[in-house]
């Protein structure tokens, strides 16, 4: 059972436009929320581990001063230096028990700062305990929340008396999770006008794609009715619908060809059945009311009768055979044979013609050239090619049959014949018309018409290049390629 598909072109591109447009939003949403936070925590890390080892170095080089006044006051110059290069962070001097000596912001208790900012007794302590598992020329990174990073360290003391004191460098990404956060929406908004645009453009693209297609299904409607007048050929915007519309108007023209003949070869079939029934029917009349009791009457009669029977049963053969062949119903049997000997042998049914009628007919066939075909069916091309030949050869009655070696392995086959010639402008449709030239005397070959249709049937059934060459008042040849084995 067919399978139908209602998806048009517009649906399609609908779907596309859409499915595309979100994976372009899923990809940015992944790498804002994901990837660029991954990347944006990393590059805070970095930036705090090098703001704490400059602290560390410079705090470091201003606690080994004699000179406790000026000690601290360049402590303090360093964080305060600090702070200005890095407002993000603050920095801090703690005791260990997280009293705070020094802060790059001047504040002395927790209640001028942030609570998350400002050093946490617990989370001081648990800085301290990591701490301990590191040299102590080496800080630590440590995640308080989401917007806070902590930087530690341990300082070295100037003198085995000094009390312990502690680097803590708090550094912020508020601002910047805020800004996250609008990021994400100014993403939604973004999103929504992506999708309505794609929308919007996947409309307008769908109906310039379909507006031709249209007018060719329209045009093709008609041709499908029976009107060949259609014009498919239009002012396209892409060249494959160009050349769409030219494909089918050679279709066109062929199938208007193919019903034209059609017709034609129906009207001639129709009037080769008609007169040999009308020719038995009156003979046979003439018999029973006049010559029946005449001998010589009657066996002229009846054998006109049975020459009309005989053009009758030919032409219902031809019939039926190009029939079956077009079909597939009557299928090749190849073989080897001896394509030379073949064709002697197919000639000898026209002997008849040279000893009673005065034909010439000369050979020029080399001799052991073999081929691969269906003998049968090549017997009905070569002596259809000599029939026709005999009907239409010049008052000479002279035809001329070769077999020679061509080029790249292969055999050709010619008949030739010094008849009136076929006009150039019949060339091209010969083999496909019910063909039969306006001869006005009697030839001895009854063709049907159906002859070369025949022929170039079985050729193309074989797959066999074939031709004709003719010029007007010089004659015609008629050839054949063979496969030589």
């Amino acid at each position: 059972m067919t399978k139908h598909r209602f998806h048009s072109i517009n649906s399609i591109l609908w779907l596309s436009f859409l499915v595309f447009a979100a994976f372009i939003i899923l990809l940015t949403w992944v790498f804002q929320t994901a990837l660029l936070r991954v990347f944006f925590s990393g590059q805070v890390e970095h930036d705090l581990s090098t703001i704490g080892k400059q602290a560390y170095e410079q705090l470091n080089a201003a606690m080994r001063i004699e000179n406790d006044e000026r000690a601290q006051e360049l402590v303090q110059y360093c964080l305060d230096d600090l702070q200005a290069k890095n407002p993000s962070a603050t920095v801090y001097l703690l005791t260990l028990e997280g009293e705070v000596l020094f802060s790059s912001d001047n504040v002395g208790n927790a209640d001028n700062s942030q609570e998350e900012d400002y050093p946490d007794r617990n989370k001081f302590e648990t800085v301290c305990e990591k701490l301990s598992s590191v040299n102590r020329d080496e800080g630590i990174i440590y995640k308080l929340s989401d917007n806070y990073y902590v930087f530690a360290a341990k300082l070295q003391n100037a003198s085995e008396t000094d009390a312990d004191m502690y680097l803590y460098i708090s550094y912020s990404t508020e601002l910047v999770e805020m800004a996250f956060g609008t990021m994400r929406i100014q993403l939604i908004l973004v999103a929504v006008i992506v999708i309505f645009l794609a929308l919007v453009i996947s409309a307008l693209i769908s109906m310039w794609l379909t507006k031709p297609i249209t007018q060719i299904t329209r045009a093709a409607k008609r041709m499908a009715e029976g009107d060949f007048s259609v014009n498919f050929k239009g002012d396209y915007s892409y060249a494959e619908m160009d050349a769409l519309a030219e494909t089918l108007d050679y279709a066109k023209e062929e199938i208007g060809k193919s019903d034209q003949l059609q017709k034609e070869v129906l009207a001639n079939v129709t009037h080769d059945l008609k007169t040999p029934l009308t020719m038995i029917k009156a003979y046979a009349s003439m018999i029973q009311e006049i010559s029946g009791d005449n001998p010589e009457k009657r066996a002229k009669h009846t054998q006109i009768i049975i020459d009309e029977s005989d053009r009758l049963t030919a032409l219902v053969n031809d019939i039926l055979n190009l029939s079956k062949i077009r079909s597939g119903m009557d299928m090749l049997k190849l073989s080897t044979f001896n394509l030379s000997e073949f064709i002697h042998t197919v000639l000898e049914r026209f002997d008849y013609l040279v000893e009673t009628k005065g034909y010439t007919i000369e050979r020029d066939i080399d001799d052991e050239l073999f081929t691969e075909a269906d003998m049968e069916k090549i017997e009905q091309v070569v002596y259809n090619l000599v029939g026709n030949a005999v009907n239409y050869t010049g008052e000479d009655k002279r035809i001329i049959v070769r077999l020679h070696k061509a080029d790249q392995g292969t055999l050709r086959f010619s008949v030739s014949d010094t008849g009136k010639g076929i006009p150039q402008e019949e060339i091209k449709t010969i083999w496909d018309r019910y063909y039969r030239s306006a001869e006005t005397h009697k030839r001895p070959i009854k063709g049907t018409g159906l002859g070369l249709s025949i022929v170039k049937t079985i050729l193309l059934k074989h797959n066999f290049q074939f031709g004709v060459e003719s010029e007007v008042g010089k004659g015609s040849t008629f050839y054949v390629i063979f496969p030589e084995k």
